[in-house]
């Protein structure tokens, strides 16, 4: 078991390790692999790995290598045993923080004094991040009832536009009938008077025939040269 961290000692996420060791998170997590594949060991948190100093080391040293992977990780698994092995070894106890901590009164005040300085820092840092969700989430709200108010407002324009156009189109409609009545009223009217002037002219036509056969009569019948001339105004 891997008793090699050293007190206050930064840990990484896959994603920040990547970053360390310049590589991408998912080259990370092939390295893992290969190397807890030939022994070597990850401080974990449930499935999840966690990368100190000495692991980035080693993705650096894979990175790095033109010698096949799995021997350089062998060598390395073999580096942390050795390590892990030696009586240098750290072991994380409760008694071994409290012996480095400074005795001075002064140096813990002065610690102290910063650990609340940061926890209040941190706290009012919560309380920012806290505050700003709220107005996030009143954002979202009012960017939720713009959008109810604006599919409203589209919806009651396409159907005022939709009544607008049956209106118009019934408008159209019935102006089309009344032309269209009139117009058949009109050629009912033109239809008459052609009518009238057919009859008028074949009353004329009539007139004219008999006139000329009166006087054609006259012509060949002549009497006296009064009955004569007469008769050519006799109806």
């Amino acid at each position: 078991m891997r008793n090699d961290i050293q007190p206050y000692e930064r840990s990484f996420t896959s994603k920040e390790a990547a970053e360390q060791a310049g590589i991408a998170t998912p080259t990370v997590r092939k390295y893992g692999q290969i190397l807890e594949r030939n022994g070597y060991e990850f401080f974990k948190d449930g499935d999840r790995r966690i990368f100190v100093q000495s692991d980035i080391d080693a993705l650096i040293a894979l990175r790095d290598t033109d010698n096949p992977l799995d021997d350089t990780a062998k060598i390395l698994a073999h580096q942390q045993k050795e390590r892990l092995e030696s009586p240098t070894g750290t072991d994380i106890s409760p008694s071994d923080t409290y012996s480095q901590l400074p005795q001075d009164p002064n140096q813990l005040k002065e610690i102290l004094s910063y650990l609340a300085n940061e926890l209040a820092a941190s706290r009012e840092m919560n309380v920012q991040v806290v505050n700003e969700m709220n107005q996030l989430k009143t954002q979202v709200s009012r960017l939720k009832q713009d959008h109810h108010d604006l599919s409203s407002n589209i919806s009651n324009s396409a159907q005022k536009t939709q009544r607008k156009i049956e209106e118009l189109s019934k408008l159209q409609k019935s102006q089309y009938e009344s032309m269209l009545e009139q117009e058949i009223e009109k050629n009912e009217l033109l239809q008459t008077e052609l009518q009238k002037m057919r009859e008028e002219q074949q009353r004329e036509w009539r007139a004219q025939n008999d006139y000329n056969k009166r006087l054609e009569e006259a012509i060949h019948k002549p009497k006296d040269k009064w009955d004569w001339l007469i008769s050519l105004f006799r109806k």
